[in-house]
């Protein structure tokens, strides 16, 4: 077992706080000098350079760059990569050991760096966050979350635990005299009729129900599973912990999304759409559907509405399948920005570049990194932050892409509150809905548990899963070939991972 990182600090930073201290008795020092170990003024003397994935078409502007280093009072060298690339981008840094100082890593491909943790390519930075008022104050549940044998090595970016649902051309849905779903069944008749009973009105048949992409989690398939009842990537059934692909529920969510495909309900050509692609299908009118994070879908109107300016969309939280309700949960982290040991050279680079973080949870910097500059993203009513309709645009473009490095966020006591949902009803609803999901939610059995081989091969075996997912959704291999797909997965090392999380599971019940 690792030592506990928020109670026994490495004897380097004892020594260190004994040298700030001896500082403060000797003449004082401010903020910036005791965590960053070097005056604010010498911040901007060496860049930091972090890797990060750019979810927008654009990264930020150099106006707002330089907005941000000036008030965190740091250099900063950044590798926008593009998050449809960023998992490849990661995987060959990893092997050539060619990290930034810092790196983002996606919650779902952390799998693949734990053994580089375990490796020593990473700091492990529990033993210091202590020392920084605003790092100490990071949720230690989330924190425990995202620990490898107790110790931890990343500062996360924090998310709601489920902002899925079903997001529905709303005027498609008046025009055909259409209710809003609740099935399962009801939704595929909505994008049924959406495909062939011309919901936009021109005479041709030129619409498909639902656009989806190439990403079983955060498309549209992940979902539908979870209202199928499919558990959570793992789940309990008779007392052990099977995967989901292994359960009849997944099978069930092949089979309604292969109907789908099938019948030209949604794009057969998903498997290799981008998110861009995706969200292009609905707002140029192609599709009715889009199943994801509701938080889309205010951006998304506004974008539709430039083509149709009477569009409008609805959003749904509840599709209730043949085992009632449920939707699946996140962990409370979507990422995690990571501290190689080899492009930081020293502690106290290290310090420096911890301090820059600390900073950028100061009301200032995270006003800055949430809500853009006053006047022209966002304006200040009553202390709270209101962004109206015309800023909304320029702040998507401008402000979005740098809430990246927004770590914390939710628990951040230092953000200041946003106004700006209640100028937007569709944005008012989609946050009901995600608060609503929290008492439907399906969780990953796996979480706090570990299994080696998982960490060390699981994402090359998931790769066999996903391909075969894909293949029968398609039509190019049968049930038969698919169950062939799992037995190859526990041939080269599933089997391992199912022992694995079996024993650790059983020893957690035992305790």
């Amino acid at each position: 077992m690792g030592h506990n990182p928020y109670t026994k600090p490495h004897i380097a930073v004892i020594a260190f706080v004994l040298t700030a201290v001896l500082a403060v008795l000797l003449g004082g020092c401010t903020r910036e000098q005791l965590p960053g170990g070097a005056n604010a003024a010498d911040e901007t003397a060496k860049p930091i350079g972090i890797m990060i994935p750019l979810h927008q078409n654009q990264a930020p502007p150099a106006e707002m760059m330089t907005a941000v280093e000036r008030a965190a009072q740091a250099k900063l060298e950044v590798d926008w990569i593009p998050n449809d690339n960023y998992k490849d981008k990661l995987i060959n840094a990893l092997q050539t050991n060619s990290l930034k100082q810092v790196t983002y890593v996606n919650q779902t491909d952390y799998g693949i760096v734990k053994n580089a943790l375990r490796s020593d390519m990473f700091w492990e930075i529990g033993p210091y966050l202590e020392f920084y008022p605003n790092l100490k104050k990071l949720n230690k549940e989330i924190l425990k979350e995202t620990a490898v044998q107790e110790k931890l090595y990343g500062l996360y970016t924090e998310r709601p635990l489920s902002r899925q649902g079903v997001i529905l051309r709303k005027d498609w849905l008046d025009r055909l005299k259409l209710k809003e779903p609740t099935t399962v069944d009801e939704l595929y008749e909505v994008l049924r009729q959406f495909t062939y009973n011309d919901p936009n009105g021109n005479g041709a048949q030129d619409t498909i129900g639902l656009a989806d992409r190439g990403d079983l989690t955060y498309g549209a398939f992940k979902t539908l599973s979870s209202y199928f009842g499919t558990p959570n990537n793992w789940g309990v059934r008779d007392g052990k912990l099977v995967p989901d692909f292994m359960t009849a529920e997944y099978v069930d969510t092949m089979n309604y999304m292969k109907k789908l495909v099938s019948e030209g309900s949604m794009n057969k050509d998903f498997a290799v759409t981008s998110k861009q692609i995706q969200r292009y299908m609905l707002i140029s009118g192609k599709a009715g559907g889009f199943i994801g994070s509701m938080e889309d879908a205010p951006r998304l109107l506004r974008e539709l509405q430039k083509f149709e300016p009477n569009a409008q969309l609805t959003l749904i939280n509840r599709i209730r399948g043949p085992k009632g309700e449920g939707v699946w949960a996140n962990p409370g982290f979507g990422g995690l920005f990571l501290f190689s040991k080899k492009a930081i050279a020293n502690e106290q680079e290290l310090r420096r570049i911890l301090a820059f973080f600390d900073r950028s949870m100061d009301q200032n910097v995270s006003k800055l990194l949430n809500f853009g500059i006053e006047g022209k993203h966002y304006k200040t009513v009553d202390g709270q932050i209101v962004v109206t309709a015309e800023m909304d645009q320029l702040y998507d473009s401008e402000v979005l892409p740098l809430t990246s490095f927004v770590i914390a966020g939710m628990s951040n006591p230092n953000l200041m509150k946003s106004k700006q949902e209640r100028e937007d009803p569709l944005a008012v609803k989609a946050d009901q809905l995600t608060k609503d999901n929290e008492s439907i939610l399906i969780r990953d059995q796996t979480l706090s548990l570990t299994s080696t081989t998982n960490e060390v091969i699981g994402g090359e075996l998931a790769e066999v899963i996903t391909n075969a997912t894909y293949n029968y959704i398609l039509g190019k291999i049968d049930l038969a070939q698919f169950r062939n797909e799992i037995a190859t997965w526990e041939k080269r090392g599933g089997a391992s991972i199912i022992r694995e999380y079996n024993e650790a599971y059983q020893a957690g019940r035992n305790k």
